[in-house]
């Protein structure tokens, strides 16, 4: 005689099965983009992508797009993260060195308290231009996973390097460097 499965069990499996396939998919879908990266890495410059934030310190908003035609090291921090409390008057320096070249150093304060923020800012007298990242559009459009991340756009607006972590001189006359004599 054949034993019919009761719906008990079957029903068990089932429900196993989809929480298993709705685990698989939320960590698919939490992976950073490292589309970046990839294109990198095989030699391709990637355009970067598009924002609107408001600055730091009030005054109106600023996009990427405002930056077209200079260089952009674009740097994504807050203020509570070590390293970029490290590396900020390395990219203080940077930017001292190529704001009348064409470039800028451009920081991006993402999910963070304003007042902290600015701070930073104060505390470590840095002059480049802040943007306000409060709902952490950054770590969507850029794969921003950790703090410091920095990226490195030519004067055509596509990424031609990335830090995932923070940068050093090495890394700054290596990226930023070249890219200053093309005006």
């Amino acid at each position: 005689m054949r034993r019919a499965l009761s719906p008990a069990p079957i029903a068990i499996v089932c429900v196993l099965l989809a929480l298993i396939a709705l685990l698989a998919y939320g960590l698919a879908q939490n992976e950073p983009d490292r589309g970046v990266d990839e294109a990198l890495a095989r030699g391709e410059r990637s355009p970067a992508p598009a924002f609107d934030l408001p600055k730091l310190g009030g005054g109106g908003s600023a996009s990427l797009a405002d930056y077209r035609g200079q260089v952009v090291v674009l740097n994504f921090w807050a203020s509570w993260c070590k390293p970029c409390r490290d590396e900020s008057p390395l990219l203080e320096r940077w930017h001292r060195r190529i704001r009348d070249r064409g470039a800028t150093v451009l920081g991006v304060d993402i999910l963070d308290v304003t007042g902290r923020a600015q701070a930073f800012v104060d505390e470590f007298g840095l002059t480049y231009p802040m943007l306000k990242d409060k709902d952490g559009e950054g770590l969507d459009k850029f794969g921003v996973v950790a703090y410091p991340e920095t990226f490195v756009i030519d004067r055509q607006g596509r990424i031609a390097a990335v830090a995932r972590g923070p940068v050093d001189d090495a890394f700054m006359r290596r990226n930023v460097a070249p890219l200053l004599g093309r005006s």
